[in-house]
Parts: structure tokens; C-alpha cells; sequence
């Protein structure tokens, strides 16, 4: 393939709260079985990508630990192959990533190796389904300097997004993170193609000036000087931003037309693998509309809920509108309503945790009541 992939990692995000305390928001769980990360690095994979380098920092062990080996995604080449990169502290350099375009900097060795001509830059908390090919057919077909991968998010709230303007010829002419009034409906996907000599030539510019961030000090402050294009993407994408966005994407995915875009039609969407058998459903059990994920037993009524690996509900439990993560024990009688439970959460017999819509309740990690 002609490009290496770049995944940023290692941000962390609030508004995530309790999710991730512990964890990048790249590593939380999604779809009863994945990672964010993996549906990222399944698209550099099935796009004939096999250079990525994971760019890595804050609450990285649970990552780490998912990223143990390159073989599930199918990075095993001698010509390339998955690297995890972290911040490299020595006497010379005490910082940590100072911001998107300073974790590139500091680990430009990775690019100065390559050979390929274009470099994939992603994050790793998007869930969507692409082949990168298409876009890099884009790219060189516009002669662009850098690619953006857009979508019009018509009817919906996008401040909170980076929002794009384009002219007829696909050009962007303006760049805004997060506005205050949205002059587009058009958005960032925080997905870009661009070519790896270039990329290295602005890093070289921007980050001794004390310029750290990807967006604001290359994308919008050289958006008149480059050659800068939107590529229109319209199938599903969501990203994990907040409590809200997190449970509405595992919501989606209870959805027909979302598991089929991701389970029913090739190429697939890997994982690191687990040797668990399949979920059981006991005799007084009833389950409707569910992801349950493997290992898992079931005893009581569970609707409109993502379970993940290993989870045990109890006899009469009932839970409805849920997430509930691995390795979770309900017990007899419990009621969990808008509720996500963190791993490893144990109820005892009868506690109820409800939540409603909009206000979700949380419960941390390896808590008991």
C-alpha cells in the first residue's frame, strides 16, 4: 500500500467522567465485544495498510494490554507491521505529547523510515467503517496537499465538532473547531490523507515555533496556503465524545442496519480474540432486542441492552436500556434501568440503580452493593 496509518490514541476525555478514570477513551468497550481502537485499526488493515503506528499516552494499560499482538488485525508482515508509540522522557526531552502534532514530532523517526509517499492520520475513538483507498484515490485525483474526510450532519447540533466549508470543487475554504455558531453543516471526521514528506516538512516548521496542535497550526492556519479538500463520506460514523455519545453508539448498534453494516457484510471489523463459550440463556430468561456477549449467562429478563463478556443476571433480574460491561454479576431480583456498570460490578440481591434518559446512571468500576 501506498501509505502508512497514524491512530491518535491518547487523549482523554472528561466528559467521559467515571468510563475513563482508568482508561483511554480509545479503549472503551463498544458493540458487546470491541474496542473503539479496533474499528480504526480494522479499516487501516482492510484497506491494505500494514505500517500503523498507535500513538499512545494517558490511561494506556488497558490499551497496552488489548494491543498485545499485531496478528488479530493482521499486522504480521515483515514489510510492516502495528507500533505502539508513548512518550520517550530522557534528559534531552521532559515532555509529555504537548498536543496532536507534537506526539507525531516526537516520534518523526517513524515517518523519516517509511518509504510510502501519503500518511492516513486517525483517532481512535471513531466507530465507522471505511476503505482509506477510496480516499486516497481522492487525494491524488485532486491534487491535494492535505484531505479531509467530512460528512453533512444536516439537522444536527455540530458545534461541538470541527465544521467545514467547502466551494463547488471540494475545496476547503473554512476551518472552524468547535464554533460558537455553526456556519456549515458540514463536519471534520478527524480523518486525513496527506503526503508524508509534507507532513514532516510542517512539523518541522510548526512544533519549534511552539506549535502543537494538528488542527489549528496546519490544518486551519495553512487552509489558504494548501491545497486543503473535503472528501464526502456517507455511510454510519460516531464518535466517543461524552457519557450521551457513548451509550447512544451502543444503542446503534441494536439497530438492524447498523449490525449489518458492521456484522452481516465484509471485511469485517477484528478484535483481539477470547476462548469463551457462547452466552447461555437459562430456561426462565427472556431477552429482547440484545447484544450479549460470550461467556455470559442469563437468568433473568434483559431488553434493549449491550451486554459484554462474562456477565451474570440473576434469577427475576430485569434490565432494560443498559450497558453493561465484563464480567458484571447481577444478582436475584435486581432492577437496572439507563444504567451503564464499569467491569467487574457486583449487585447483591434486590438493588436497584436507575437512571432516565439523558441522565444515566454510572457505576465505577469494580464497585459492590
Amino acid at each position: 500500500m501506498k501509505a502508512v496509518g497514524i491512530i491518535l490514541a491518547g487523549g482523554n476525555n472528561d466528559k467521559l467522567r467515571e468510563l475513563t478514570e482508568a482508561r483511554a477513551t480509545s479503549a472503551m468497550p463498544v458493540g458487546s465485544c470491541y474496542r473503539a481502537i479496533d474499528f480504526s485499526l480494522s479499516n487501516m488493515s482492510n484497506s491494505g495498510i500494514n505500517k500503523v503506528a498507535i500513538i499512545t499516552q494517558y490511561n494506556s494499560r488497558s490499551l497496552h494490554d488489548h494491543l498485545n499482538s499485531s496478528k488479530w488485525w493482521g499486522f504480521g508482515s515483515k514489510s510492516g507491521g502495528m507500533f505502539v508509540l508513548a512518550p520517550f522522557l530522557s534528559r534531552d526531552n521532559n515532555f509529555w505529547f504537548r498536543g496532536t502534532a507534537d506526539s507525531i514530532y516526537q516520534n518523526i523517526a517513524f515517518l523519516q523510515r517509511s518509504n510510502e509517499p501519503y500518511c492516513i492520520i486517525t483517532s481512535g475513538d471513531g466507530i465507522y467503517k471505511m476503505d482509506y483507498s477510496d480516499v486516497i484515490d481522492f487525494h491524488i485525483e485532486k491534487n491535494a496537499d492535505i484531505t479531509i474526510v467530512c460528512k453533512d450532519m444536516k439537522g444536527m447540533d455540530v458545534v461541538n465538532f470541527g465544521v467545514v466549508d467547502l466551494d463547488e470543487d471540494g475545496r476547503v475554504t473554512e476551518f472552524e473547531e468547535k464554533p460558537l455558531e455553526a456556519f456549515s453543516s458540514t463536519i471534520s471526521l478527524g480523518i486525513y490523507v496527506i503526503k508524508r514528506e509534507l507532513l514532516i516538512e510542517l512539523l518541522e516548521t510548526i512544533v519549534p515555533e511552539g506549535r502543537y496542535n494538528f488542527v489549528r497550526d496546519i490544518v486551519v492556519r495553512y487552509r489558504k496556503r494548501l491545497n486543503i479538500c473535503g472528501f464526502m463520506y456517507d455511510g454510519y460514523w460516531a464518535s466517543i465524545n461524552s457519557v450521551e455519545s457513548y451509550y447512544n453508539i451502543n444503542m446503534d448498534f441494536l439497530r438492524e442496519d447498523v449490525r449489518n453494516a458492521f456484522f452481516a457484510r465484509g471485511p469485517y471489523i477484528e478484535t483481539k480474540a477470547k476462548d469463551e463459550p457462547p452466552a447461555k440463556y437459562n430456561a426462565n430468561s427472556q431477552v429482547k432486542n440484545c447484544l450479549i456477549g460470550s461467556g455470559s449467562i442469563v437468568d433473568g429478563t434483559v431488553e434493549d441492552s449491550v451486554l459484554f463478556r462474562r456477565v451474570r443476571i440473576g434469577e427475576k433480574a430485569r434490565i432494560g436500556n443498559s450497558i453493561i460491561m465484563e464480567g458484571c454479576d447481577i444478582g436475584n431480583g435486581c432492577v437496572v434501568e439507563y444504567a451503564i456498570l464499569d467491569k467487574d460490578v457486583t449487585l447483591s440481591g434486590g438493588q436497584i440503580v436507575r437512571g432516565e434518559p439523558g441522565n444515566l446512571k454510572i457505576i465505577k468500576k469494580n464497585s459492590f452493593l
